[in-house]
């Protein structure tokens, strides 16, 4: 049995889920996801808790449990809590500033590039005196948060020889010696 399927989500307060014909639909005060699935497996709520119980030990119905139980407990943290992702810009001259849904990015290029992002993702620039840019991205949806965030770091990938570019807050760049002097 999947130890990530068999461990039970739970729901708590202020979120509705609602089960029905393959799709699941999780409601909550931060907004609306919905993800269907397959109507063979057995999605149950009880007690505000919820688990997802696979049908057959078939390699098929294995690999998707533990997928299902996920994407599930995902909805729901999104929903109640919501989930969050920053973005840091190194380099000399690499700035950001956003105007709603339009992040206006200066990445060395140029010129200015312009991401238009989802409605569901809020955005916002930080821009202190003496440290590096820094974009926070927010949303409800775990999936569309990452590929925006993801989008915005393929703009200009971290280099390994000086560690310019977008990355993650956090991200550890694995840096690179440079040529050697000759003498």
């Amino acid at each position: 049995m999947s130890r990530i399927g068999k461990a039970p989500v739970k729901v708590p307060p202020g979120v509705e889920i609602t089960i029905k014909d393959g799709l699941i639909t999780v409601k909550g005060k931060l907004g609306t996801l919905t993800q269907d699935y397959d109507p063979s497996f057995d999605i149950s709520i009880a007690d505000g808790i919820l688990e997802v119980k696979r049908p057959s030990d078939s390699k098929p119905h294995r690999s998707m449990h533990g997928l299902y139980r996920s994407l599930i407990n995902n909805m729901v943290i999104g929903v109640s809590e919501g989930f969050k992702r920053s973005l840091e810009l190194v380099g000399v001259g690499y700035r950001a500033a956003s105007q709603g849904q339009v992040l206006d990015l200066s990445l060395g290029y140029s010129h200015n590039i312009m991401v238009a992002l989802p409605e569901e993702v809020k955005v916002e620039a930080e821009m202190a005196k003496g440290k590096n840019p820094v974009i926070h991205l927010s949303s409800h949806d775990k999936q569309l948060l990452g590929m925006a965030a993801a989008k915005i770091r393929s703009l200009r990938k971290p280099e390994p020889y000086k560690g310019k570019g977008v990355r993650y807050v956090g991200e550890q760049i694995r840096r690179k010696a440079g040529k050697t002097a000759g003498k």
